[in-house]
């Protein structure tokens, strides 16, 4: 029997081939999409999920009320980590961490590389695959280095690194103690290397004066089996308030995240981690899943169009004694036998389209045809979209009555309601659904980007200030002006783009004890800073540390630290800060975005430079050709600090940077959107070509009686188009209510205009028309003799 329903199977392939082609490819398009946001879904899923203790490490992070919002952040003091190691029994382990960039150099080889401070049992807590040395041991020793895969081998070559030495930081000797295999892609650490917490120390780079009321530090924990989370969090909540004698009412909070949720949950509201990249992942799980149903509602409209040929075939069978459930049966068994056609076709996609694929989510991904497990799994999608395709037409022609079907009387094709046209309406209603959703991500894109980011980011730049830059900064400056290479330089604790420092503690002319929990962002810069970065000077002056000596205690506040402050004549003003020294306020600054460009802005306090680890900006010229400006700024850096290559970093490419995840949204949506309307319009394509021969008598009848060509196109395309306009209807609410709640993620955003629709409305009926209006004018301008000759 099973044979006898292969050879049927084979048969209608090639006695319909085009129809065929339209189910096969339209299934294929839908599967492989479906597989390819498998792919990245399973990646998403998995990320930190493969360390052997993933369910007992937690990350630690900090919580208090700033101007009455709660917030959080995945920083905690630096003396966290240690305390909970030596004093609460439940941690079994726990780690600092804290990313860096050093310059790295063996002989000849030198890499500027980001890399991080870690206490010794990191590497067992987070038990990356080694392939030399020992992870409890590994960073013991103060001048212990481990090296990722691929550092080593630009390092060594050939040769084993393990006990060999590296330059750090242009002169501090390293020796390798273990070598890590590259970093997975699922995984949110970045590091190529790591070195002994105790470095810092060296350094001078925290300090303990304020220990515990900044938070520099990632903390990872490893809690004993058993032990609670919320118990363990009970108990460690108020540790800062313990260590904190000074400044009543200091209340941070310090909670834990597990390690398997860190990546999913990541968005803050109201102080609490909740899902972050788990809405996009569940976005991703509707997208596929509309894809897929299109695809297969692609397949039963098909398959029904062409039910009066089949329907001919269940007639004489059921006269013959078949059973319906044996019809069902080979129904099931042809649309898994197409699946099946339809999934080998989709494997080859995935493979061609992977590497695009890439590029556009900027993971590595990989389809291992090898594992059993991938088999197990691909026969059971195309079992399940099989049977998913094939149902309703097995229904449907198992169904009808051989005396009927023998007569002639099997479909109606210009009933008002049927199930081909329900089924056409939903495949539009996703179409439009996953094109109105892009616009509306396009346009929350273009309204961030479009914000006044409150400085001039046109050839901005900075380099990090290593090796022999700061002893050489102002014969730097000098030659980048004189030279007409840049017009603006100055030195800053942190790019503008980033935050490197957050504070509380500072007080001023009236401020309550409450306020010293205001939480500021924390900038320090010394002379030409407004003229350098272009930001906007609103009262007062710059910093100017050259011709004002004093201004090493000079501030600059912004636009939204004034107004909490409560500063009626901010300039002149006397602030204090935690450790009690006087500062005076030089200026007031126009507020400007340095962290989250979707979000409100920070109170920011803006110090004489007073550390000794900056940042240099300096903005090109911009009456010079760039490449003229590159290439003498790095003839100046390289003269007086040679030992370092030339890495210059564009303010205007890091704040783009920024909307990447967004963008990434929605080049996802965008793409998958033109596979969905793809596979539609294979299906309106198979349905017009059906539609047009069902009708061909009645269309010769009406070109007869004096039917324009015109007149029979638009009288075919009419009824697609009534599907599409009712697809559209129902699109609406169900986008405006997802995008709605996608929108109020960010604190900066757009509107939802009726002018999203009216174009998702006008191109799904602009590809529909296309679509439809080839068959159409097919049917109108056939020979009405042809069609009546029967008659």
């Amino acid at each position: 029997m099973l044979r006898n329903y292969f050879k049927i199977a084979v048969r209608n392939l090639r006695r319909n081939k085009a129809f065929a082609f339209i189910n096969i490819t339209g299934l294929a398009i839908g599967m492989a999409s479906a597989l390819l946001i498998g792919l990245w879904i399973e990646n998403e899923l998995g990320v930190d999920r493969f360390y052997t203790n993933k369910d007992r490490i937690y990350h630690m992070y900090s919580r208090e009320i700033d101007d009455g919002n709660v917030i959080a952040w995945g920083r905690a003091p630096s003396p966290l980590a240690p305390e909970l190691k030596t004093t609460y029994p439940e941690v079994e382990d726990a780690s600092r961490f804290r990313t860096v960039y050093f310059l790295m150099i063996k002989d000849q080889a030198r890499y500027n590389l980001e890399g991080a401070f870690a206490d010794s049992g990191f590497l067992s807590i987070l038990d990356f695959p080694l392939l030399e040395g020992n992870a409890r041991t590994a960073l013991n020793s103060p001048r212990d280095i481990v090296l990722t895969q691929h550092v080593a081998k630009n390092l060594f070559g050939n040769e084993d690194p393990m006990g060999k030495t590296v330059l750090i930081d242009s002169n501090r000797q390293f020796r390798v103690t273990a070598v890590l295999k590259d970093l997975p892609p699922n995984t949110e650490f970045t590091f190529q290397y790591l070195i002994p917490w105790s470095y810092v120390d060296e350094l001078g780079w925290d300090p303990l004066a304020t220990g515990w009321r900044i938070t520099n530090a990632g903390a990872y924990v490893l809690l004993k089996p058993g032990t609670s989370q919320t118990a363990f969090d009970n108990k460690v909540r108020h540790i800062i308030r313990h260590h904190v004698t000074e400044g009543q009412g200091f209340d941070r909070e310090i909670f834990s995240q597990p390690i398997t949720r860190e990546h999913l949950y990541s968005r803050v509201e109201n102080g609490q981690l909740v899902a972050g990249s788990l809405r996009t992942v569940r976005l991703f799980i509707l997208i596929a899943v509309f894809i897929l149903l299109i695809a297969c509602i692609n397949f039963m409209n098909l398959s029904t169009a062409r039910s009066a040929k089949r329907a001919r075939e269940v007639g004489i069978r059921k006269v013959a004694g078949a059973l319906r459930s044996s019809l069902i049966g080979q129904f099931i068994g042809e649309s898994i036998f197409l699946a099946a056609i339809a999934f080998i076709l989709a494997l080859g996609i995935v493979k061609l389209a992977l590497s695009a694929f890439d590029q556009v989510i900027g993971i590595p991904l990989t389809l291992d045809l090898t594992g059993i497990g991938f088999w197990l799994f691909s026969i059971g999608f195309v079992i399940f979209t099989g049977i998913l395709a094939g149902s309703y037409p097995a229904f449907f022609l198992s169904a009808a009555r051989p005396v009927k079907v023998l007569k002639g009387a099997v479909d109606k094709v210009n009933t008002l309601v049927s199930a081909r046209k329900i089924l056409v309406v939903l495949q539009f209603t996703f179409a439009i659904i996953l094109i109105t959703s892009t616009l509306i991500v396009e346009n929350q894109l273009q309204y961030a980007r479009g914000r006044d980011a409150g400085y001039d980011r046109n050839r901005l730049a900075f380099v990090f200030a290593q090796g022999d830059i700061l002893p050489h900064y102002d014969a730097i400056k000098q030659d980048l002006l004189s030279t007409g290479t840049a017009i603006g330089v100055t030195k800053t604790f942190s790019p503008m783009t980033r935050v490197w420092g957050e504070t509380t503690g500072y007080s001023w002319p009236h401020s309550t004890t409450g306020d010293k929990n205001l939480y500021f962002t924390q900038f320090e810069a010394d002379a030409d800073f407004v003229k350098t970065t272009g930001t906007h000077l609103v009262e007062g002056r710059d910093i100017d540390m050259l011709n004002h000596p004093t201004d090493s205690f000079a501030v600059l506040l912004n636009e939204t630290a004034v107004r909490i402050m409560h500063l009626d004549h901010p300039v002149g003003a006397l602030i204090k800060d935690v450790s009690g020294v006087n500062l005076h306020v030089v200026g007031v600054i126009r507020d400007f975005i340095i962290a989250n460009p979707y979000g409100t802005i920070i109170p920011m306090i803006i110090r004489g430079l007073s550390t000794g680890y900056p940042v240099i900006h300096f903005r090109l010229n911009p009456d010079r050709p760039l490449a003229a400006d590159l290439a003498s700024a790095e003839k100046i850096f390289k003269q007086y600090n040679p030992q370092y290559p030339f890495e210059i970093n564009f303010v205007d490419d890091i704040y783009n940077a920024k909307f990447r995840s967004e963008q990434q949204e929605g080049t996802l949506g965008a793409l998958f959107a033109a596979l969905t309307v793809i596979i539609s319009c294979l299906g309106l394509f198979g349905l017009a070509a059906y539609m047009a021969e069902s009708r061909m008598r009645e269309i010769g009848i009406r070109k007869v009686l004096g039917a324009s060509v015109t007149g029979i196109t638009v009288l075919i395309s009419g009824d697609f188009i009534k599907l599409v306009l009712v697809a559209l209807v129902l699109a609406i609410p169900v986008t405006w209510f997802a995008m709605n709640s996608w929108l109020h993620g960010f604190t900066y955003r757009t509107r939802i205009t009726g002018s999203v629709f009216a174009l998702a409305g006008l191109l799904a009926i602009g590809i529909a028309l296309l679509t439809v209006s080839y068959q159409a004018i097919r049917a109108a301008i056939a020979n009405p003799a042809m069609s009546l000759r029967s008659e």
